[in-house]
């Protein structure tokens, strides 16, 4: 696989991400380019939810759309609590977290030198 079907597939993972949360109305979702930081992912994605059953049902529901894409989540942490859930697609790490504990941590900050984008989530039409 060359570079430019890489850059393609992260793209489509990206995109999967972006609309599951918005599907169940994430909010401040932020995208960060990593590939110079770290050999661990290629994107990291951070997004709010605004108590421990949206940010558990977030997660649920990107699992389960990751899954129908064929993407099978290397792990999954921090659903028992709800404050922050962990969801790592390989090339794409996905923080959910309640905003409390998304302004405690400031992941944003910590990888600030990363690229990084706020997704314009679009929410579904019923």
């Amino acid at each position: 696989m060359n570079h430019s079907e890489i850059f393609m597939e992260n793209q489509q993972l990206l995109q999967l991400v972006e609309n599951a949360l918005a599907e169940l109305k994430a909010k401040d979702l932020v995208v960060m380019d990593v590939r110079e930081q770290t050999s661990v992912t290629d994107y990291m994605v951070v997004a709010s939810g605004t108590s421990n059953r949206q940010v558990v049902a977030l997660s649920n529901n990107l699992v389960e759309k990751a899954k129908e894409a064929g993407v099978q989540p290397l792990g999954v942490e921090g659903k028992e609590g709800g404050e922050w859930v962990l969801v790592d697609l390989g090339s794409v790490v996905v923080h959910i977290m309640q905003p409390a504990t998304r302004e405690f941590y400031d992941l944003e900050r910590l990888w600030q030198s990363a690229e990084s984008r706020r997704a314009q989530l679009q929410q579904p039409q019923d």
